[in-house]
């Protein structure tokens, strides 16, 4: 073989490896039930993100109510379940997950953890304020150490005992107790 046949012999193995590569990075952006919430997002998703981004990077249509000025909500179409974005000044602003006991921060919490062990996951790190409608129950809200991160937390509504939903976003939006209401 002369070197021209090789070079090409090889650029096509090279670009048949790429693009099995990136097919294969574009399926596991796909947001799921394994996807994991974090501080600022969910998934490839990130506050700050118009709907049309955020639906690029989901990998998934997101279908809700008609934008308006102020606030209001879009999930996705199918799967993950009981996983909604709330999307102010028309970007992404939270992320709410209710009754979804498969999706998990980073640290592996989730809605059905006691109290306990959201406080133990984040050590030193969980403020507790009453539940404003739930009684025994408890605002447990992540406060990040990293200064990149203060204008975020992540929010655990708890019965008092369990978690029942768990939110992350920015501030102020994350700690809207009624959502768009």
């Amino acid at each position: 073989m002369n070197s021209k046949i090789k070079f090409l012999t090889f650029a096509t193995v090279m670009l048949t490896i790429s693009s099995q590569t990136i097919s294969i990075v574009v399926a596991q952006a796909k947001l799921t039930n394994q996807s994991k919430l974090f501080i600022n997002g969910i998934g490839a998703v990130q506050i700050g993100m118009t709907v049309p981004q955020a639906t690029k990077a989901a990998g998934i249509k997101l279908v809700g109510n008609s934008p308006n000025n102020n606030c209001y909500y879009v999930k996705p179409q199918n799967e993950p379940k009981n996983l909604s974005f709330m999307v102010t000044k028309g970007r992404i602003s939270r992320v709410d997950v209710r009754q979804n006991t498969q999706i998990t921060t980073l640290k592996g919490a989730k809605v059905g953890d006691t109290e306990a062990r959201i406080k133990s996951l984040y050590p030193g790190q969980i403020k507790v304020t009453p539940h404003k409608y739930v009684e025994n129950g408890h605002y447990l809200t992540f406060i990040p150490k990293d200064r990149a991160d203060q204008n975020y937390r992540v929010v655990f509504e708890t019965d008092g005992k369990l978690v029942t939903q768990f939110r992350s976003g920015k501030l102020p939006e994350v700690e809207y107790i009624e959502g768009c209401s």
